[in-house]
């Protein structure tokens, strides 16, 4: 065949050879003939000559780039027969395709840092600096197509377009006919008074609420957050909540709540004297504030304060307010010293916070867990100082009284050099949990993380989220009258109940952890929702 094939080549030149009579002119015709060819694959053809029999060249459809600008080129390549028919989408290696890299000049506007001539590197930095370069491009890849944004429901475009009220009120009506839900997989069901109800409002806090953060006020009293001690609740949400962007907002106009973002604990290291006893300097200051609000924005005039909210751990928290009429009796309070018999917490609007100790800020889930119940020999467990009127009554019946019943004061050394005070919450079954000078108490939530049941005893004390949760389905409530009584109630509870309280106790753990980044459900969380849940119902009852 290539015998043939250079017989009819040979035949044809001496045609040609014979046609143009001389060797010049013979030279002239195909220099015009390749000219030709030239002009004609430069600006006829699609693609050169050389791929005339591949396939068609491949389209990178358009994408953002990393400057932001659009990039839409054909690129000339090789074979890519199997992806003839698909989109590009994954990303290639710049080392896998020099090609591209070298033939397309819209890549110089999306990678300019990239090196592009290997060889005048080689010339001038040598092999080290080859070698970084080498390195660089391998770690450099080509932007895939970028994830699609989710599209809002015709159901949210419609709730985003209402005003702040309109959704308050459409977030009412959505509650009062809840689906009911059997089971749920992030959700145990029971510890809740009704699992369907915090489900829907949950959901719909998610998509409804903004909340606008006075940025008045002036550290550290206003926007410093404290971390650490009993008091850390209420500068882990300022802290949290700063953080946000799911909830806050930047136009108060679109807001449904207000924070006043104040610490009582860095009021009290800024105003109060020690040892004056007069609080009344901390509740000036506040009323102040809360004037100065007032006159220069329209929002705390507009309902009187009712959609405002304060968050306060320290127990003078409830006793800063009083200086200032409507921002005792109208804003809502999340408190941890709950106390029902003052009329300064009210039951409904207010909402009860955790008393979490925080030692240590950058781990604040330390010694989480707890025994199982076989390891646990302990009936009931106490230690702590003689704080209030409850705790000297609780030593007076059952300080080493009872082998079953380790009620301490301050945890003797003797003790504690045997076994920790977490050891012992641990090794317990019951945690008791008296209040001290004011009504709550961090054992709660250490209880609750060692997975201990807690025995709460404080009249007049309403737990945390308790319009949502089931108190009585993970721990036990004992009035102060039937301290004498202790070991008699405990052993009542029947061991299958007893365990059904505790696995509770496991599960409701999430609930109550401070996360450094806030996920779903947890204590951040749960403090937001029952702000919301208790504005909702402000509103059902102005509406009533």
């Amino acid at each position: 065949m290539g015998h043939l094939l250079q017989l009819i080549f040979v035949l044809l030149m001496k045609e040609l050879f014979r046609f143009c009579g001389d060797w010049r002119k013979l030279f002239l015709v195909v220099v015009t003939m390749a000219t030709t060819c030239v002009i004609f694959e430069t600006f006829i053809l699609p693609y050169p000559l050389n791929v005339w029999f591949l396939s068609p060249p491949l389209n990178l459809s358009s994408y953002k780039s990393l400057d932001k600008r659009q990039l839409s080129k054909t690129l000339p390549v090789a074979r890519f027969e199997p992806l003839q028919n698909e989109p590009f989408s994954a990303p290639a290696s710049l080392n896998s395709s020099t090609e591209i890299i070298q033939e397309n000049p819209a890549l110089d506007e999306i990678f300019p840092e990239i090196p592009r001539n290997i060889s005048r590197r080689r010339s001038r930095r040598g092999k080290k600096n080859i070698k970084n370069i080498e390195r660089k491009e391998a770690k450099v890849t080509l932007p895939s197509t970028p994830l699609r944004r989710t599209v809002p429901s015709k159901l949210q475009r419609y709730i985003w377009s209402l005003p702040p009220d309109e959704a308050l009120w459409y977030a009412n009506k959505e509650i009062a006919v809840a689906p009911s839900i059997v089971d749920d997989p992030d959700l145990y069901a029971p510890l809740f008074r009704n699992i369907s109800v915090f489900k829907r409002s949950y959901e719909l806090m998610e998509m409804i609420l903004k909340i606008y953060i006075y940025p008045d006020g002036a550290k550290p009293i206003f926007h410093q957050p404290h971390l650490r001690g009993i008091y850390a609740s209420e500068g882990w949400f300022m802290k949290l909540m700063g953080e946000n962007r799911q909830f806050v907002t930047r136009d108060p106009t679109k807001a449904h709540l207000f924070y006043l973002p104040y610490s009582v604990r860095q009021l009290e290291i800024a105003l109060y004297v020690p040892n004056s006893h007069n609080m009344r300097p901390l509740s000036i200051f506040l009323r102040d504030y809360v004037n100065m609000i007032s006159s220069k924005y329209p929002f705390w005039n507009r309902t009187h304060g009712s959609d405002h909210f304060l968050v306060a751990c320290h127990d003078w928290g409830p006793y800063t307010v009083n200086e200032h009429e409507e921002l005792s009796r109208n804003t809502i309070k999340a408190l941890c010293n709950a106390d029902l018999s003052e009329g300064i917490f009210i039951k409904g609007k207010d909402v009860s916070l955790p008393e979490t100790t925080i030692r240590n800020p950058r781990r604040p889930l330390r010694d989480l867990g707890g025994k199982r119940l076989s390891q646990r020999p302990i009936l009931a467990f106490f230690a702590g100082n003689m704080h209030g009127r409850v705790r000297p009554i609780l030593l007076k019946y059952w300080s080493d009284k009872d082998d079953d019943m380790k009620i301490y004061g301050p945890l003797p050394n003797r003790v504690s050099r045997k076994m920790s005070y977490v050891q012992h919450m641990k090794s317990s079954k019951f945690c008791i949990c008296p209040m001290g000078y004011e009504v709550n108490s961090p054992r709660i939530v250490e209880a609750i993380y060692y997975e201990c049941v807690p025995v709460i005893i404080a009249d007049n004390f309403l737990p945390p989220f308790n319009e949502v949760l089931d108190w009585s389905s993970f721990s036990v409530t004992l009035a102060e009258k039937d301290i004498p009584k202790l070991k008699e109630i405990l052993l009542r509870i029947p061991m299958r109940k007893y365990l059904a309280m505790q696995i509770n106790v496991k599960m409701l753990q999430k609930h109550f952890l401070w996360n450094p980044k806030p996920i779903k459900y947890d204590l951040f969380h749960m403090i937001l929702h029952s702000i919301w849940f208790n504005r909702l119902n402000q509103i059902q009852i102005a509406d009533s």
